[in-house]
């Protein structure tokens, strides 16, 4: 069974996380290995909130597991608490980071325009060395700006889709150009139609292609969709399947889960109903 390291938090509520990761994962038929950067009663966008940070024992989790002689066939980021945790991620990478393990870095530092409370410039200086490192990025709009310069405000004052999605696709394929990773910019959200249909969708990049597939909007944003969304590409890639249809999977996936959730009308903060989907990625 292939064996993946999952390094980010762990948040009781919100359905995020590994609390997102170690499901999807295990549902694909691979270990997930969790290496917690933090400990939260609930995910952050809670009125209220408990953390325990966990940087100073991230070492010791490569202490113990070099002593084990672990060996991990894909290593998956998330959610760090500060600069200081990705320092701690490289040493984790010289331990365990090998030709043959794929790294798939989901830069979490914001979305909708706006930092997380954990944000400093440290952090995204920080970040941006640690996505050269990957095979796959997986940003969503406002974290493909933060790395490329990309304004946020700008490419949410187009008119045209067209010149959105232009817009977009150039900041990736910087982004693809600077890492030599696969790039999957998440969240797209192109100006309204001209009969106000709203659409969200995700964009492809590699060195070879781009594109892009667009789905119906309901116009709310929901805790862990883009932690759902890294876990199965990640687990895709370990079953040596196509990213593109990986990618395929993971919308069909969120949609129906997203359907469910506003059907239910569940607060944006709790995540998405996904569990009962689960099904769908074996």
């Amino acid at each position: 069974m292939k064996k993946v390291a999952v390094i980010q938090d762990m948040s009781s509520f919100g359905k995020c996380s590994l609390t997102a990761a170690i499901p999807v994962l295990s549902v694909m038929g691979v270990q997930a290995v969790p290496l917690p950067t933090a400990i939260l009663t609930a995910q952050t966008d809670y009125s209220s909130f408990y953390c325990e940070d966990l940087t100073s024992k991230m070492g010791r989790f490569v202490e113990e597991w070099s002593k084990l002689g672990a060996t991990f066939d894909g290593i998956h980021t998330g959610f760090v608490t500060g600069k200081e945790q990705i320092d701690n991620i490289f040493e984790f990478l010289n331990v365990f980071h090998t030709k043959e393990t794929k790294l798939l870095v989901d830069p979490v530092m914001g979305d909708t325009g706006e930092v997380y409370k954990i944000f400093t410039g440290g952090l995204l200086d920080r970040m941006k060395e640690l996505v050269k490192c990957a095979d796959i990025i997986t940003p969503n709009v406002t974290e493909c700006c933060m790395l490329t310069g990309l304004s946020y405000e700008k490419l949410q004052s187009y008119r045209d889709d067209s010149d959105y999605m232009h817009a977009l696709e150039g900041a990736g394929r910087e982004l693809q150009e600077t890492t030599g990773a696969t790039v999957i910019i998440t969240g797209l959200n192109p100006p309204p139609t001209a009969s106000n249909e709203r659409f969200v969708g995700n964009m492809y990049i590699d060195e070879n292609r781009s594109f892009y597939r667009l789905l119906d909007y309901n116009g709310e944003n929901y805790s862990g969709t883009g932690d759902l969304f890294a876990s199965v590409i990640m687990g895709g890639m370990m079953r040596g399947q196509n990213l593109a249809a990986s990618m395929e999977l993971a919308e069909t996936f969120l949609a129906a889960a997203i359907e469910a959730t506003s059907k239910k009308q569940i607060p944006n903060e709790a995540g998405v109903n996904f569990e009962q989907f689960l099904r769908m990625l074996i």
